[in-house]
């Protein structure tokens, strides 16, 4: 979390934190406007950068509460990315190393099932074949999200 709050405080990046909790944290950009919540995963798959989940608010774009992830590694491009919380799991659209629900009607019941977990895996296939997964703590997500959204609300 140490590295995620190196990178996210930057003033390169005129980014307002908003508050940390546990694993997660709520930032705020001005230009463009835009609020998120974003955590690191608690074990990840050795990758070339460093994955995270952020949930997204962007008040110019009317987009409140889309699910993106970056990956740990660069997936195979034949194989598939699914989400998993507790015993649900979704298959999300995918680049080389992000992956995306599929509408925003999957987000919001993405983010419903996230609040109420403990835990949440992405899985893939590397490059090589190899599969991998990266698992989130999702303690001080929703308190992330929450203040996301009011971030940006008072921007409305």
């Amino acid at each position: 979390m140490v590295a995620l709050l190196a990178v996210m405080a930057s003033p390169l990046l005129a980014r307002d934190a908003l508050g940390m909790f546990d694993q997660w944290g709520a930032f705020r950009d001005a230009d463009p406007a835009r609020c998120f919540a974003i955590g690191q995963p608690v074990q990840a798959s050795n990758g070339a950068w460093q994955p995270f989940a952020s949930i997204s608010f962007w008040p110019d774009e009317e987009v409140r509460g889309q699910l993106h992830v970056r990956l740990s590694r660069e997936r195979h491009p034949n194989a598939k990315v699914r989400l998993h919380i507790g015993d649900r799991y979704w298959r999300l659209k995918a680049g080389k190393y992000d992956a995306w629900p599929l509408s925003p009607a999957h987000d919001a019941y993405i983010i419903t099932k996230l609040r109420a977990a403990r835990s949440m895996s992405i899985t893939s296939v590397d490059l090589r074949g190899n599969a991998f997964a990266d698992a989130y703590a999702l303690k001080g997500a929703a308190s992330a999200i929450d203040t996301a959204a009011l971030g940006c609300a008072e921007q409305d």
